[in-house]
C-alpha cells in the first residue's frame, strides 16, 4: 500500500476522481513543495456519497454484530500489516515525527479499530419489569447515515477513533478529511477496499465540501474535531437539522507543577506534552504554572534542554522538532511572539524561524519558543496558539495555580506534577477540564470518556460513548 500523487475521493467502494476533474494542491510542510494533489470536490461528489450511503444502509445496519467485528477485525489487520507505510505517509503529510508516527499515531488507529470491534459485541440494552404487569426494554439502533470530519494533526488516528464505532453500531460513514493532510485517510481508502468493506458503508470525499455535507438532511449525526470558531459554524449548520452533534474543539492546556513533583520526571514530561508535533495537538501545553519556590530551577532547565531539541527532518528518528504544517500556520505562530514582545513578555528561548540548509531551506520550522514576564490574562496566555509556543507563570498556592488554569474560555485538558497524592486529587477536582493527567500525559484507555467543557467542545466520547453517541435508544413496553 503506497501513497498517490493523485487523490481519489471513496464513493459507493470505488477510488473516483472529484466530478469538477479539479484538484488542490498538498504541500509537504518539510521542503515546501508541493508534492501531490487533493480532489477538489464539490456538491455533486457529496451527494454521489450520500446516495451510496442511503443505498448500503439497510443491508449494513441489519448485517449483525459478527460480520461487522470480522469485517473491522480484518481492516485493523491491514493497517498492521502496513504500519510502516502509513507512518511515513503521515510524517511527510503533517511534519510529525516519524518516531511519534511510528509509536503512537499508526498503533492507535489499529487500537481504535481493534476496540469498537471487540466493544460491539459487550454493547447491551437494558430491561426493566413491573412485576405482573409489564416490561420495558431498550433497543440501541444505528442513526444513519454520520459525517465524520478529521483534523490534520493526527489524521488517521481521528479518522479510525471516529469511523470505528460509527460502523461497529451499524452506520455508513460519510468522512470529510482535512485537506491539509489528506495522505493517510487516502490510503485508508485503499485498507476499506481491501478488507471488504461492502460500497457505500464507508464514503471518504476530499476537499473543501464539509459546509455542503453538513447541510444534507440524510446526514442524522457529525462529529468534527477542530478549532472552536469552526466548531461553532458546525453547530449552527447541524442545529438547522437537529443533528446529533459531538464536538471536540481547542485547548488552553495548562501543566501544573508543584514543589513536591519529581522534578526529573517533570522535566521530562512536560517537555513532551509542549513540543509534541510541534505543539500541534488539541491537549499540547501552552501554560506551564510553576510553584514559585521551584520557579527559577525549573525555568533554567527548561530552557537549557529545549535548546538542545534537534530541528529537521521528521523522517530521521534522530529529529525533537519539525516542521508546523504550513505556511500560513507559521505566520500564525509568528504573530503570537510578535504579540507576546507587544504585551511585555520575555523571550526565554526561540521566537524565530528555523532557516535551514538545503532541500529543508523552504520548510515550515519555528523554533521551539518559551515566554516569561506575561500576565495569565494577556491575549497569548489566553488564545490557542497551536505551535511549538508555551509561555511560564509562576504561582504561590494550590488555589491561585487553581484560579489561573479555568481562567480561560477553554476547557479541554491539564496535567498535574505532584507527589502529594492527596494534592492531586484535590486540584484535579477543582480543575475546569474535561481530562487530568497527573504525572504523566497523553496516557489513553479507550474505555474511558473523553472530552472538553466551556469552549472545548460540546459532548463525550470514549468506550461506551461512542457506541452510545452513534446509536439512537427506542424503548419498547409490553404489558401482560
Amino acid at each position: 500500500m503506497k501513497p498517490d500523487k493523485y487523490l481519489k475521493n471513496y464513493i459507493n467502494g470505488q477510488l473516483v476522481p472529484p466530478f469538477s476533474g479539479e484538484y488542490l494542491d498538498n504541500t509537504n510542510p518539510t521542503t515546501g513543495e508541493i508534492y501531490s494533489f487533493v480532489p477538489n470536490s464539490n456538491e455533486q461528489d457529496i451527494e454521489k456519497a450520500i446516495e451510496a450511503a442511503k443505498n448500503a444502509f439497510k443491508d449494513w445496519s441489519k448485517s449483525g454484530i459478527r460480520k461487522r467485528f470480522r469485517l473491522l477485525s480484518r481492516l485493523a489487520d491491514i493497517l498492521e500489516q502496513n504500519a510502516e507505510a502509513f507512518a511515513i505517509a503521515e510524517a511527510i503529510d503533517t511534519g510529525k515525527s516519524i518516531t511519534q508516527c511510528r509509536t503512537m499515531d499508526i498503533p492507535k488507529a489499529q487500537s481504535n479499530i481493534r476496540f469498537f470491534a471487540n466493544a460491539i459485541t459487550q454493547f447491551s440494552s437494558e430491561a426493566f419489569m413491573k412485576e405482573g404487569e409489564m416490561m420495558n426494554y431498550t433497543m440501541n439502533q444505528p442513526i444513519g447515515i454520520v459525517a465524520c470530519m478529521t483534523p490534520w494533526n493526527s489524521p488517521l488516528q481521528f479518522l479510525t477513533w471516529k469511523v470505528a464505532p460509527a460502523l461497529a453500531t451499524g452506520n455508513c460513514v460519510i468522512a470529510k478529511p482535512s485537506e491539509l493532510a489528506p495522505m493517510t485517510n487516502y490510503m485508508f481508502s485503499k485498507a476499506c477496499i481491501e478488507a471488504g468493506l461492502p460500497p457505500g458503508v464507508m464514503n471518504i470525499v476530499h476537499g473543501k465540501v464539509g459546509q455542503k455535507l453538513l447541510e444534507s438532511p440524510d446526514i442524522k449525526a457529525v462529529t468534527f474535531t477542530g478549532g472552536s470558531k469552526t466548531g461553532e459554524l458546525v453547530a449552527q449548520i447541524a442545529a438547522k437539522t437537529f443533528k446529533k452533534t459531538l464536538l471536540e474543539l481547542s485547548g488552553k492546556n495548562a501543566a501544573i507543577v508543584f514543589e513536591d513533583c519529581d522534578f526529573e520526571k517533570t522535566i521530562v514530561g512536560v517537555l513532551q506534552s509542549t513540543f509534541y508535533h510541534q505543539g500541534q495537538k488539541s491537549v499540547s501545553t501552552s501554560r506551564i504554572l510553576i510553584e514559585r519556590s521551584i520557579y527559577e530551577k525549573f525555568r533554567d532547565e527548561f530552557v537549557k534542554r529545549t535548546q538542545f531539541m534537534k530541528i529537521g527532518d521528521p523522517l530521521s528518528p534522530l529529529t525533537n522538532i519539525g516542521p508546523v504544517i504550513s505556511d500560513m500556520h507559521l505566520e500564525k505562530i509568528k504573530s503570537y511572539v510578535s504579540l507576546a514582545i507587544m504585551e511585555g513578555g520575555t523571550i526565554l528561548c526561540g521566537g524565530e524561524i528555523a532557516e535551514l540548509s538545503g532541500k529543508f531551506e523552504n520548510g515550515f520550522f519555528m523554533k521551539p519558543t518559551i515566554i516569561s514576564n506575561l500576565s495569565p490574562n494577556t491575549r497569548v496566555n489566553q488564545e490557542e496558539i497551536f505551535g511549538p509556543v508555551v509561555s511560564l507563570i509562576p504561582f504561590d498556592s494550590e488555589r491561585e495555580a487553581v484560579e489561573i488554569n479555568n481562567n480561560t474560555d477553554y476547557g479541554l485538558s491539564a496535567t498535574i506534577w505532584t507527589e502529594n497524592i492527596k494534592k492531586a486529587h484535590q486540584v484535579a477536582e477543582d480543575l475546569e477540564v474535561g481530562i487530568v493527567w497527573i504525572n504523566s500525559w497523553l496516557e489513553r484507555d479507550l474505555r474511558t470518556p473523553y472530552g472538553g467543557v466551556k469552549n472545548s467542545g460540546v459532548g463525550t466520547k470514549g468506550g461506551y460513548e461512542d457506541l452510545k453517541f452513534f446509536t439512537r435508544t427506542k424503548n419498547v413496553c409490553v404489558k401482560y
